[in-house]
């Protein structure tokens, strides 16, 4: 998912723990080279200063700055957990694609991805994919 994106989008929460995690790292695959070279915007009211390198603070328009954003990257933009920003993604018709990963552990309740608001009827099984217990599902917009 990171090869193909040309760069995330996050919540502040997520925000800061990847921030917290991923200047500090390297290794020998380069998977951190990319998390920390590639272009990261946070949808936020309250970050002020943000620290990990390339980093751009949205604030105000939602649907104009996805839309600037998605103009201005060819290949994918990667939301990587941030359920409250994907959640507004998800209202305002933003999302092309999901890829969820399905963990077989019951919680009894918890955060819906599909608030009433958004439609889930918008999106089709596009491909699965098992990896030891854990299903990934692949949902594209119809």
């Amino acid at each position: 998912m990171l090869a193909a994106a040309d760069a995330q989008l996050l919540g502040r929460k997520t925000y800061e723990g990847f921030a917290a995690a991923w200047p500090s790292r390297t290794d020998e695959a380069g998977f951190s080279d990319r998390m920390n070279s590639m272009p990261k915007y946070v949808v936020s009211t309250t970050l002020e200063s943000p620290e990990w390198q390339n980093t751009t603070v949205i604030r105000g328009d939602l649907q104009g700055e996805i839309g600037r954003l998605k103009e201005q990257y060819e290949g994918d933009i990667l939301v990587a957990g941030s359920g409250r920003l994907v959640r507004s993604l998800l209202q305002e018709g933003l999302v092309d694609e999901l890829r969820l990963m399905v963990f077989p552990v019951v919680l009894g309740k918890g955060l819906r991805l599909f608030d009433d608001g958004a439609d889930r009827r918008n999106f089709e099984l596009a491909h699965t994919k098992q990896t030891g217990e854990v299903a990934i599902l692949t949902l594209r917009k119809r």
